[in-house]
C-alpha cells in the first residue's frame, strides 16, 4: 500500500485591520490639495481675464478701422469740393504731392555699377522683385533717379497698401521673419500706440510720426514676376518700358506681381 502524502498546511488568513471612520488625510497631502485647487482657480481667473482682454482689444481694432474710414471719406469730400470750386472759377486744382512711394527692383545683380549698387543696398532691395515703402523727399527722389534703370516706383493708394500688407506682409519679430498679426504688431509697436495691422496701414499711408519705426519693422516684400514677364526693363516707363517712375500706374503693376 502506497504511503499517504502529508497534508500541506493552509496559509493563515490575513488579519483584517479594523476600519477607522473619519481618518484625517496626512498634513502634507492636504496642503498639496489646497495648493492644487488654488492653482486651478488662478488659471481659470487668468483665462477669463485674457478672454475679456481679447474682446476689448478686438472692439478697439474695429473702432479704429471705422475711425480711419470716416476720416478718409471726409478728406475725399473736401478734395472733391475743392476741385469743383476750382472748375467753377475756370481754374485747375493741383493735388498735393505724394509723400510715400513703393519701389520694386526689376533687374538682377549682374553688371550693377558701384553707385547704383550702394543705393539699392540702402533701399534694402537686395533681390529682384523685392519691394519697399519709402518716404519721399528731395534726397530720396535723387537716389531713385540715379538707380532708375534698376527699379520701378510710384505712388500707391491706401487700398494697394492694405493688399500688400495683408497678402505679403512680414515683420522682424524676435530676429525672425514672421507673418503679420495684430498680436505681433502690438508686441513690437505697442509703445507707439500701434496695436493692429490697420494702424500700420494708416501710418504708412499718411507717413505719420512713427513711419520710420513701422517701415523698419516691415521686411522687404518678396513679390513674384508678372505673368508674361516684363516688356522692356532697360527702357523707361514713359517710353514704353518698365523702369522709372510710374506715378499712379504702380497700383496696376503691384496687382500683377502680388
Amino acid at each position: 500500500m502506497a504511503p499517504k502524502k502529508a497534508a500541506t498546511p493552509k496559509p493563515a488568513a490575513p488579519t483584517k485591520v479594523p476600519a477607522q471612520a473619519n481618518v484625517p488625510a496626512p498634513e502634507r497631502k492636504a496642503k498639496s490639495q489646497v495648493q492644487r485647487k488654488g492653482r486651478l482657480y488662478k488659471k481659470l481667473v487668468k483665462k477669463e481675464q485674457t478672454k475679456d482682454r481679447r474682446k476689448l482689444k478686438s472692439r478697439e481694432v474695429v473702432a479704429r478701422y471705422y475711425k480711419y474710414k470716416a476720416r478718409d471719406e471726409k478728406l475725399a469730400k473736401i478734395l472733391k469740393h475743392q476741385k469743383r470750386i476750382a472748375e467753377l472759377g475756370g481754374n485747375y486744382y493741383v493735388e498735393p504731392e505724394a509723400r510715400i512711394a513703393f519701389v520694386v527692383r526689376i533687374r538682377g545683380i549682374n553688371d550693377v555699377p558701384p553707385k547704383q549698387k550702394k543705393i539699392l543696398q540702402l533701399l534694402r532691395l537686395r533681390q529682384i522683385f523685392n519691394g519697399v515703402f519709402i518716404r519721399l523727399n528731395k534726397a530720396v527722389v535723387n537716389m531713385l533717379r540715379l538707380a532708375g534703370a534698376y527699379i520701378t516706383w510710384g505712388y500707391p493708394t491706401k487700398e494697394t497698401i492694405r493688399k500688400l500688407i495683408n497678402k505679403r506682409g512680414h515683420g522682424f519679430f524676435n530676429h525672425r521673419r514672421l507673418k503679420l498679426t495684430n498680436w505681433k504688431v502690438e508686441k513690437a509697436l505697442g509703445k507707439y500706440n500701434i496695436i493692429c495691422v490697420e494702424d500700420m496701414i494708416q501710418e504708412l499711408h499718411t507717413t505719420g510720426k512713427y513711419f520710420k519705426e513701422v517701415n523698419s519693422f516691415l521686411c522687404p516684400f518678396k513679390l513674384r514676376a508678372p505673368k508674361g514677364g516684363l516688356k522692356q526693363k532697360r527702357i523707361h516707363f514713359v517710353e514704353g518700358g518698365d523702369a522709372g517712375n510710374r506715378e499712379s500706374y504702380i497700383n496696376q503693376f503691384i496687382g500683377k506681381i502680388l
